[in-house]
């Protein structure tokens, strides 16, 4: 994807190619390199292509999922732990991220690593030394992969960390401050030979990044933008979140009250407050939203088990289950409808999944008039909340089989792999004329020789291939030959001097 996603898969195919794994761009760089790094090490054992760039948010997906449901079996109970770890799995911003080589996914199974070990922590006082030593390693090593970022969620464990102190004595435990200093190594020593080549500036590129990220206001997204973008990405989950949040409130839970409720709460008031608000930087709540919405959701089912009155209103407590049903049942007409017209359009793709997921919402109605107006009476609360899942888990399969969640770039990937184009980037040093615009990044992480970067093709050796970026008249005023183009790119052979 461009434009994060091939930046990342572009720098650390510049180390790998390169051996030099400090700084191969040539200048002081602004973010710490542990994703590079790791991408790097995973081109090394698997080759350059799209999944070796991927596999290990793959692979660190998978261990949030497996410490979400530990973390949910100490604090809510196996049952809803089982929950979390579902819905966690089918919340969409969520499996996006998962599938795209960017370093949120990296770092927050680090943020959860670190909450499970001070948790287990407290369970087993025999091994609290090394617990607490493997949260501040995980703590320290989010700064080498997400750099200041880190202070965010390290700053939203402080009512944990403060607050319970008289219980569970983390702070005053000086093993958390060497499993900090340990997990600072690799960033301390990157940022020796980075100073030794770049000297203060390599400080000053670090620091000033974080400096325009907390003072640059992106796209026009104000202090509200996560009020709405959040429950949009992970739709319906929030609002089972809300809910559960709301339950937690007024029944607190003995000892992690303010691990379940406390860190999410304040991270959201950190990320609203800071300037820079993009969708991604929410992704540490989601396991959060995972674990309220189980609770949330779980109370609802017991609701749902009791039946309803048909004397109280909608909105009346042991009426909700059948007001949520017949909502959702409508909402899934309404998608029907609406991919009936997307494929009237002739855009089959979003027709599709529109007619997958309208009819996978109709199993909420039916699940709820099975039971209660034609007697199924085995039709218990786990199929009613099966009924919320099943439909979000369709969608993004779906979504996925369609290439919604790889396939974000179909046209480079289409034009590369022709075959009059391919036979000359597989085989042929491509040099880059004057490279600009958002996909240039694709084009270089696709060529798979490079050439010279260079301002204008005079400087290339005739026969020679170069892509070139919305050239003028005066850029090619020397003999060439087109071989082809793609948006403001078009792929040129420089020709002899007559």
């Amino acid at each position: 994807m461009a434009h994060d996603e091939g930046l990342y898969a572009w720098r650390a195919r510049q180390m790998y190619n390169s051996g030099d794994w400090i700084a191969p761009w040539g200048n002081a760089h602004h973010k710490t390199p542990g994703f590079y790094w790791l991408i790097a090490v995973f081109y090394k054992l698997l080759g350059i292509s799209e999944f070796s760039t991927r596999i290990a948010n793959m692979i660190f997906s998978i261990f949030c999922l497996l410490l979400t449901y530990e973390i949910g079996k100490i604090i809510l109970g196996k049952k809803l732990a089982w929950l979390a770890s579902t819905i966690l799995s089918v919340e969409f911003l969520w499996l996006q991220y998962c599938r795209l080589g960017t370093p949120d996914i990296p770092t927050i199974f680090l943020i959860i690593l670190a909450i499970y070990a001070f948790i287990q922590a407290e369970l087993h006082p025999k091994y609290k030394y090394i617990l607490v030593f493997i949260s501040g390693l995980s703590l320290g090593l989010g700064f080498l992969m997400r750099s200041f970022m880190i202070i965010l969620p390290t700053v939203a464990l402080f009512p944990y960390l403060i607050g319970e102190h008289r219980r569970h004595r983390h702070l005053t435990n000086p093993y958390f401050y060497i499993g900090l200093f340990v997990g600072l190594i690799p960033t301390l020593v990157w940022l020796w030979f980075n100073w030794q080549r770049y000297g203060n500036s390599s400080f000053a590129a670090l620091f000033g990044f974080v400096v325009d990220l907390g003072s640059e206001e992106r796209q026009g997204n104000g202090i509200v933008f996560y009020f709405w973008n959040v429950p949009l990405k992970a739709f319906p989950w929030v609002f089972f979140s809300l809910l559960g949040l709301f339950l937690v409130i007024r029944r607190p839970l003995p000892s992690y009250q303010l691990i379940l409720v406390g860190f999410p709460v304040v991270l959201f008031a950190e990320l609203s407050i800071f300037s820079t608000r993009l969708s991604h930087y929410s992704l540490p709540l989601y396991p959060f939203i995972a674990l309220l919405a189980a609770i949330g959701l779980d109370w609802l089912g017991r609701i749902y088990q009791l039946g309803y009155t048909k004397k109280k209103t909608l909105l009346y407590k042991g009426n909700i289950p059948r007001t949520l049903s017949y909502a959702f049942g409508l909402l899934g007409i309404l998608l029907i409808f609406a991919s009936i017209v997307a494929f009237a359009w002739g855009d089959r793709k979003y027709a599709t999944l529109g007619l997958v997921v309208g009819l996978s919402w109709l199993i909420l109605p039916i699940v709820w008039i099975s039971r209660y107006h034609f007697g199924y009476k085995f039709l218990t609360a786990g199929y009613w909340i099966a009924g919320w899942l099943i439909p979000c888990w369709l969608a993004l399969a779906v979504a996925g089989g369609l290439g919604l969640f790889s396939d974000y770039n179909p046209a480079y990937r289409t034009f590369l792999q022709q075959q009059a184009i391919a036979s000359i980037v597989q085989t042929h040093p491509i040099h880059f004329v004057n490279m600009g615009g958002k996909n240039a990044v694709l084009l270089r992480f696709y060529t798979p020789v490079h050439g010279q970067r260079v301002e204008t093709i005079t400087q290339l050796p005739a026969l020679s291939y170069a892509w070139v970026y919305k050239p003028t008249p005066s850029q090619l005023s020397r003999p060439h030959r087109v071989i082809d183009s793609i948006q403001d790119y078009k792929l040129i052979q420089i020709l002899p001097s007559k």
